[in-house]
């Protein structure tokens, strides 16, 4: 092989190792958010990307309403969800 091959195969391994570390991971925690807005429903226990608990009062297309305290709701965006709270994180944050 020639140098011209060997570079090229350089090139390409590396721009797969890259795309196996960096892009890969990304795209996969893209599409399980993506799943986990989509399946939001209401009464569900979240944690918004700023860091707010609240429950979902209603969903409307692109957006929902969360109580975060006695008469005090907020209008988010369905992205702004960064998380959905189970019953065992529940739990375990009653424990501390």
């Amino acid at each position: 092989m020639n140098e011209t091959t060997i570079s090229i195969l350089y090139m390409v391994g590396l721009f797969a190792l890259l795309w196996f570390i960096l892009i890969r991971p990304h795209q996969q925690r893209q599409k399980k958010h993506a799943q986990m807005v989509a399946s939001l429903k209401v009464n569900d226990r979240i944690v918004t990307a700023g860091g707010i608990y609240g429950t979902i009062l209603k969903i409307k297309e692109d957006s929902i309403i969360v109580r975060i305290a006695e008469n005090v709701r907020i209008e988010l965006m369905r992205n702004a969800v960064s998380q959905l709270i189970t019953s065992s994180d529940d739990d375990d944050n009653d424990k501390d």
